[in-house]
């Protein structure tokens, strides 16, 4: 990792989180074993001041980049997975509402006052009748205007850090002006309750439950943002939601530290010294190292492209891509570091078994791969017509 650490911050950022290294992985089995949410860890990180880090200095926060978080999240990951992509989408929410001022400056001012107190925040906009919102449904949760208020009404799943979120940003059809508004709910407000469904194989710690709306009321200035934006070159491009292959590549690096150290120390008494002298072993370790770097180097160069504004709009499929490589190459790791290790992998108490169950979440997140190679596809159509 120390071929990707730019900055003196960067460095200082992974040594703090490097502190809490040993408690994370401890609880890491537990939290995987219960289905329970990582509440110790995220207040610890909230102390640490971690949650504001994404948040600009000119706001009180550190101003860190979308390069800095994914160097910080993906080492995150490599203790526990349900805690980094619990607390990646309040960062790259934060990050991006403040990159872009999507919010009125009012607005953004209060929050980031809220953020700076420790609050937490992320968006529901995954619906079950709808999908992914990626893909363009229209929300079913209705935001219906009464006098001076809004009442809103629906359901959201996937909500993604509920048990401790302090505010939702929810996305609400709006009939009277045909598109769709994003609002700011309080966790306290009457008719807001988190209805416990999340009940997975994979990154069972991430307290990604249903967000139940029942005539929640709210001011009109409560909409914080309306219409849609559709994603596409330069300023429209999301490249905060690079947190999420950073989770899955700080996966793979745990599986691939745990394979190589246990081919150093493995010993079977049918062969004079540990595993990793074997040429079959050796060419399972060469494959991962290869994956991760392939990975990782593409992964941070589109960041490293992103933070720079005078590249920024060359930018198209990249983003995309990378999730799409990245997270693929994380599985083939994984998988790997399980036949380099044998039949221990599947064992409950080894740790293995919880990265392949975790790893492949990745599939799942936004962009999915068809949608990712669809549009990879029809760019390169366009320019070769061109």
């Amino acid at each position: 990792m120390n071929l990707f650490i730019r900055t003196d911050s960067q460095r200082e950022w992974l040594e703090k989180l490097h502190q809490k290294e040993a408690a994370f992985k401890e609880r890491a089995d537990r939290i995987d074993k219960l289905g329970i949410f990582p509440e110790d860890n995220i207040q610890e990180l909230i102390e640490l001041g971690y949650t504001r880090s994404t948040l600009p200095a000119s706001y009180g926060g550190y101003g860190l980049r979308v390069y800095d978080m994914i160097l910080l999240q993906e080492t995150l990951a490599s203790f526990d997975a349900s805690t980094a992509l619990s607390l990646g989408w309040h960062l790259s929410v934060v990050g991006e509402l403040f990159e872009k001022g999507l919010w009125t400056q009012d607005k953004l001012e209060f929050i980031a006052k809220e953020v700076q107190k420790g609050a937490l925040l992320n968006r529901a906009a995954s619906e079950a009748q709808t999908g992914s919102p990626t893909r363009g449904g229209r929300p079913g949760t209705t935001a219906v205007k009464e006098g001076d208020s809004w009442v809103i009404s629906g359901r959201k799943i996937f909500t993604t850090l509920s048990p401790v979120l302090s505010y939702f940003i929810v996305s609400a059809w709006i009939e009277e002006e045909q598109t769709i508004g994003q609002f700011l709910l309080h966790r306290d407000l009457e008719g807001l309750r988190i209805e416990e469904t999340w009940d997975t194989i994979s990154l069972r710690g991430t307290g990604s439950h249903d967000l139940v709306l029942e005539r929640v009321t709210v001011g009109a200035d409560q909409l914080v943002e309306l219409g849609s934006k559709p994603a596409g070159p330069g300023g429209q491009l999301n490249a905060w939601l690079l947190h999420i292959p950073a989770c899955y590549l700080g996966i793979a690096q745990a599986a691939r530290d745990y394979a190589l150290n246990f081919a150093n120390e493995y010993t079977p008494n049918s062969i004079s010294g540990p595993i990793s002298q074997l040429p079959n072993v050796q060419h399972l370790l060469g494959e991962i190292e290869l994956e991760l770097m392939k990975a990782r180097h593409f992964l941070y160069s589109v960041a490293a492209a992103y933070d720079d504004e005078s590249r920024r709009g060359y930018l198209s499929t990249e983003l995309g891509a990378a999730k799409h490589i990245v997270t693929n190459s994380a599985i083939s790791i994984v998988d790997k570091a399980m036949r380099v290790v044998g039949i221990r992998s599947l064992q409950n108490d080894n740790p293995l078994q919880r990265y392949y169950r975790d790893v492949r979440a990745g599939l799942h997140n936004p962009p999915m791969d068809d949608a990712t190679l669809n549009k990879i596809a029809l760019s390169a159509i366009e320019q070769a017509k061109r």
